[in-house]
């Protein structure tokens, strides 16, 4: 009777696939924060960085494009009208307390009466709850996938800040933060940051796709594309 098991047979072609690789066949370490020398050598990386080749302005038009198409609100201000602009959003949001990030520029909300609260460790959920809306700058924004990117700097604060308050006011910074495609992107992020990937409000559906928004993060999200 064979009494060789399904794991032993499975180990088995493992170690014969492996048998003409040296033992010492070690690849170099690329350069790099958080780079896995053993993935970066099995996978190739002559793919396309991005597609079309959009210039400046194309590319921010179908960055705001994705974004509304995952029903966040997209506005546009120059840098002078960005504070007129926030407190606007608040107040049609009703919004009577906001928290900030610590490293927020403070010029950005001295257009709004909202109580500010801060970002603090000690804070809970249920208290972050009972706070209206949450303004943050980005990392970077990505347009062919209408994803937004934080990665916990300063302006941005911790991720539960971002996804506890029901309306995410998130301020994007154009053309210097716009990038055409997730590669791009990667190459300004830091792998070892904790990095937030957001496309659209937070939503989920069942298995019949009735739609729910507000499960995972806030039902609101509104962008602000300022030069």
């Amino acid at each position: 009777m064979n009494s060789v098991s399904s794991r032993e047979r499975i180990l088995g072609r493992v170690r014969r696939a492996l048998a003409d690789v040296p033992e010492d066949d070690t690849p170099p370490v690329p350069k790099g924060p958080g780079r896995d020398p053993q993935y970066e050598q099995a996978v190739a990386r002559d793919y396309l960085r991005e597609h079309g080749g959009l210039g400046v302005e194309e590319t921010l038009e179908l960055l705001a494009e994705n974004l509304a198409d995952y029903r966040a609100l997209v506005h546009r201000c120059p840098e002078a009208e960005l504070a007129s602009v926030i407190g606007r959003l608040l107040g049609e949001r009703g919004a009577k307390s906001v928290v900030v990030p610590p490293g927020l520029d403070p010029r950005w909300l001295a257009e709004t009466d909202a109580e500010r609260v801060e970002d603090l460790a000690e804070s809970t959920a249920r208290e972050l709850d009972r706070v209206g809306s949450v303004v943050t700058a980005c990392a970077v924004a990505i347009a062919e996938t209408g994803t937004i990117v934080l990665d916990g700097s300063p302006d941005q604060g911790r991720r539960r800040i971002t996804l506890v308050p029901d309306h995410h006011i998130c301020v994007v910074r154009v053309p210097d933060q716009v990038v055409a495609s997730v590669p791009q992107a990667l190459e300004r992020l830091d792998p070892g940051r904790p990095l937030t990937w957001i496309s659209g409000p937070s939503a989920t559906s069942d298995i019949e796709l009735d739609r729910v928004e507000g499960v995972h993060g806030p039902r609101t999200l509104e962008v602000i594309l300022v030069r």
